[in-house]
């Protein structure tokens, strides 16, 4: 369970970090001539907000699961 728990930590931080970032780099990036940052950050929040979600909820899991398996000594 110790192992499935770093696993679920790492590959979280890894999922949140390179879709934060990717989110990160569309919003601060140039406007173009046909489109503003209000207009793309709904599709930002949509396409970019829901791998970080997913990886913050990894992270936590597996915090989660290491917790319990301190408790239980193994």
């Amino acid at each position: 369970m110790k192992f499935f728990g770093e696993l679920l930590m790492a590959l979280g931080i890894l999922i949140a970090t390179l879709s934060g970032l990717c989110s990160a780099v569309i919003l601060t990036g140039p406007d173009g001539p046909e489109i503003s940052k209000a207009a793309i950050l709904p599709l930002v929040a949509i396409i970019g907000g829901l791998p970080f979600l997913s990886g913050v909820g990894m992270f936590f899991g597996g915090r989660w699961l290491l917790r319990l398996a301190r408790e239980r000594g193994e």
